[in-house]
């Protein structure tokens, strides 16, 4: 067991690297202060060569003393266009203004950012319990895992599933929709390949952090959902369907 006050050390070196939420609010409403074109950059890797992102975060560590993103550019950016696509799917399926507020404002708030709050704090608190290393010697500074850098890792792990179940799902959803084993065939494999997806880059923002071990863990879910996926197909269960109808059940 590590040393009371080597843990009180490593707490306030946490507190004092990591970036304050109210800090972080004010920039939200700053546009002029936030790295835009940073951030389309990250979310295009994501998509194509995640690894490349993590490798930067290593380099924001360096320079900035914590893993977390000080900039709020990426998760407003998230949540303008999944409200461009919300507003996009309501417009096709919906015909009732006050509905459709209704379905943008469940989406954004409850899918994007009180889910990535609950997911995050439930990553957070089992990396710091659980998978941390331990230290080699009372000197070593403990390092814990930032609720923001879990928020984030939610966050870049979220938008290439934002792709795939919002933007190409919404234009295949006039065939994912309609009856027929075609279409739970291929809704089970878009979901299947999203959840998967998210999965990996769940992984690989935890993975980077040399203070935790055994961070496979996070790859676990991805076997469930590639064993749940043919029992989903052979039941006949369409996921978009289901989602859609969920939303738009009176209107489809």
């Amino acid at each position: 067991m590590l040393p009371t006050a080597n843990k009180g050390r490593s707490s306030s070196s946490t507190s004092r690297s990591n970036p304050t939420f109210p800090h972080y609010l004010r920039r939200i409403v700053k546009w002029q202060q936030m790295d835009i074109e940073y951030s389309f950059w990250q979310m295009l890797h994501l998509c194509t060569a995640p690894k490349v992102v993590y490798q930067h975060t290593k380099y924001h560590k360096q320079t900035k003393n914590q893993w977390a993103r000080d900039d709020p550019a990426f998760v407003v950016i998230c949540s303008l266009l999944l409200t461009v696509a919300t507003i996009a799917y309501c417009a096709a399926y919906d015909h009732s203004a006050s509905h459709a507020v209704f379905v943008v404002l469940s989406v954004l708030l409850f899918h994007f950012l009180l889910t990535g709050a609950f997911l995050a704090t439930c990553c957070w608190s089992l990396t710091n319990a659980y998978l941390r290393e331990e230290a080699p010697n009372s000197h070593v500074v403990e390092q814990q895992v930032e609720w923001l850098y879990a928020f984030d890792v939610h966050c870049n792990s979220f938008f290439p599933m934002f792709v795939m179940l919002y933007v190409i799902h919404y234009f295949l959803s006039p065939l994912l929709v309609t009856h027929g084993f075609l279409a739970v065939l291929l809704s089970n494999l878009l979901f299947m390949l999203a959840a998967s997806y998210y999965h990996y880059l769940n992984f690989l923002g935890y993975d980077v952090l040399p203070f935790l071990e055994r961070t496979t863990f996070f790859l676990y879910p991805i076997g469930i959902v590639i064993v749940l996926s043919p029992i989903l197909i052979l039941s006949g269960f369409n996921p978009s369907r289901y989602f859609m109808n969920m939303y738009f059940g009176q209107r489809l």
